[in-house]
């Protein structure tokens, strides 16, 4: 059996799920834990593998091999099948035949405060495994063929918890909820035939929807599509409304910088989504202005910010869709307060310029620029700062705000002054140390962020920039610290690896900037990068293997980004020639 049409996936890489699910269906249970089979993995209160799902045949586990396509997963062994879809974003069905399906426990143990207990309920004979890890239920209602060799049932201490599901050679079927205290019976209004073409409608209508651009050119754009689909979740715990996390293996988060770049990828095709994804992590701005390092269903931190690079993004959001007033309002007055908390919070007494506490605020964590000192300022913040007072200047101005419209174009003004006149020295940006005044340079691509002001710096400070960025590029991309450099580590996180977010920010600045051709080969290039190694948290860039989690959703919405945009020129190219 082949899985029919749609992008297919290993699940090794890319966990099979459903818009709004808030569990996957992958064999990986933690960050490099990659377990035998496939399990149900929720990420209720973290990520949790909650259900082992084990082929069996004659007593025992069966090799088989698996398919994966956006609408359905597929087992396979000879001619043997086990299919799995989902109905809905809690409800799947799995249908097997010629072989069984063992559904077990993850975890043995079961203590007063942790583990999973095992029961069958009287009131319509389900089976309910019910789990401390997430504090749901997980009930599994047979619809055809039958059940045997049940074990652990209403057992208690480090026990196996399963049963086994066959049809005796011909066909089962059941379905498998996850829900919180209880619910009606399940009752299957569709067969399973009429689930699969629903998955399949469903994901074909958001891929026509975010790209409709893609063609042959762009072979990677219906997985991508996919990644930022299956990893969204409905409002549920602290995510208010409906959010793309960074991916559903063990970054299942969404930071406050990544939020962006997913927004981007969905802004003018799904407005609403796109528009949620924007305003998601302001949900939870603190008194101070400050925005959470990150955000998930049980957890919400303010240990670390994420950079500034909200004006530049609200820019580039309404640049493709349209926003109304009463959305306008709101997201103005929280860009001020976030604003404000660099301005106050994060600048020292007689400073002009704002500084980060540690590597983790400007998003680049391990970046060689912190190696010498951590509380610092840097020309990145200081222009992703110039980006966003400039664009509250806008917006107070088309609110009819306009003594905060000077307010902030004189601040912006003065910011980027002041970055000029302090960091760049002898031809390069450096940092300088808050506290103790001391100076640093270093090669990493952070060094040379501030091309995002594009035409807005002077022609010897950009044409400088682009020549050292320039320098950065390797044949997948750009590294994020030279690759001759002595710091450089080939899986470094931040100190040499390819990512999204800095290809994006630096094709862009150096497209206003005026290096349309530099910026059009850093595109080609990230874009191939993808459509070979897929969406990767980030890539080795002298050998452009993905490196550590495979399913990034920045990455997956960087490509349809830059991918659409490709597209769109050479649209408008063409139509110029005729």
């Amino acid at each position: 059996m082949t899985v029919p049409p749609g992008p297919a996936f290993s699940v090794r890489d890319i966990p099979f799920s459903y818009y709004g699910s808030w569990f996957d269906i992958s064999p990986v249970l933690a960050e490099r834990v990659y377990a035998e089979d496939l399990h149900l993995v929720s990420h209720t209160t973290g990520m949790h593998p909650v259900l082992s799902l084990i082929p069996w045949q004659d007593g025992g586990r069966a090799e088989t091999t698996v398919l994966a396509a956006p609408h359905r997963l597929v087992w396979q062994h000879d001619s043997a099948t086990i299919e799995l879809a989902y109905e809905q974003a809690d409800t799947v069905r799995i249908r097997g035949e010629g072989i069984g399906l063992r559904i077990r426990a993850a975890v043995k143990a079961l203590t007063p405060f942790a583990g999973t207990y095992f029961y069958r309920d009287p009131v319509d004979n389900s089976f309910v495994f019910t789990v401390y890890a997430t504090g749901r239920r997980y009930r599994i209602t047979l619809l055809e063929g039958a059940v045997i060799d049940v074990v652990g049932d209403q057992s208690v201490g480090s026990n196996e918890r399963a049963l086994t599901l066959t049809s005796d050679g011909g066909t089962w079927e059941v379905a498998i909820e996850e829900f919180e205290s209880s619910r009606a019976a399940y009752t299957g209004l569709r067969s399973f035939d009429e689930v699969l073409r629903a998955a399949q409608g469903a994901f074909a209508d958001f891929v026509n929807a975010v790209a409709p651009w893609r063609n042959e050119a762009t072979p990677a754009a219906e997985l991508a599509a996919y990644v930022l689909w299956s990893a969204t979740v409905l409002p549920a715990g602290f995510i208010r409304r409906p959010a793309i996390l960074m991916s559903k293996h063990w970054m299942d988060k969404v930071w406050s910088w990544d939020h962006c770049f997913n927004a981007l990828a969905l802004a003018g095709r799904l407005p609403e989504l796109a528009w949620d994804q924007f305003r998601v992590v302001f949900d939870h701005q603190d008194d101070a202005g400050g925005l959470p390092d990150s955000i998930t269903h049980s957890e919400i931190l303010y240990n670390f910010v994420k950079p500034p690079i909200h004006g530049w993004a609200i820019k580039k959001l309404r640049e493709r869709q349209k926003v109304e007033r009463a959305e306008l309002v709101q997201a103005y007055h929280g860009l001020a307060k976030w604003t404000n908390y660099w301005l106050v919070m994060r600048r020292a007494p007689g400073h002009a310029l704002c500084h980060y506490h540690h590597g983790n605020d400007s998003g680049w964590d391990n970046a060689t620029t912190f190696d010498a000192e951590r509380v610092v300022e840097t020309s990145d913040l200081a222009a992703f700062l110039v980006l966003q007072t400039r664009q509250l200047a806008d917006l107070a101005t088309e609110l009819g705000i306009l003594a905060e419209a000077t307010y902030w174009a004189e601040t912006s003004d003065e910011m980027c002054a002041a970055m000029l006149a302090q960091l760049w020295i002898a031809d390069r940006f450096i940092s300088r140390g808050a506290e103790s005044g001391r100076t640093h340079s270093s090669s990493s691509l952070l060094d040379l962020m501030a091309i995002v002001l594009g035409a807005e710096l002077p022609d010897d400070v950009r044409t400088t920039l682009a020549g050292r960025i320039e320098a950065h590029l390797t044949v997948h991309g750009l590294a994020t610290e030279l690759v001759s450099s002595a710091a450089y580590q080939p899986d470094g996180y931040w100190r040499g690896p390819i990512w999204a977010p800095s290809t994006i920010l630096v094709e862009d600045g150096l497209r206003r900037a005026g290096f349309i051709d530099l910026a059009d080969e850093i595109s080609k290039r990230f874009r191939g990068l993808c459509e070979r190694s897929g969406f990767a948290e980030n890539f080795d860039a002298e050998t452009g293997v993905g490196l550590r989690d495979h399913a990034y959703t920045w990455t997956a919405s960087s490509y349809l980004i830059l991918a659409a945009a490709h597209t769109q020129r050479q649209l408008t190219t063409a139509a110029a020639l005729e």
